[in-house]
């Protein structure tokens, strides 16, 4: 018995991590999104040197993520604008 309660407890602190870890990936998916909106829609002619900087920074960032992962954060992106609008 005191085996299945450990188990049950494990499955329950595991359950709880899960679910910190997908909120923490849809907030994550959240910021991905809106940087790389932001990052398309920059003018590199008008940023001053140190902004231009970063914004490549940014862009090699979000460059190096996986299709998929881009993907799914320019969709909640988009889901979210168009709620709000």
């Amino acid at each position: 018995m005191p085996n299945t309660i450990l188990k049950g407890r494990e499955v329950s602190m595991l359950r709880e991590e899960m679910e910190i870890l997908m909120n923490e990936r849809q907030c994550l998916l959240d910021t991905t999104g809106a940087a790389a909106m932001f990052v398309a829609k920059l003018d590199s002619a008008v940023l001053p040197a140190s902004a231009c900087q970063a914004a490549k920074i940014l862009s090699s960032s979000l460059n190096n993520l996986p299709e998929e992962t881009l993907q799914d954060a320019l969709e909640r992106v988009k889901l979210v604008s168009a709620v709000r609008a």
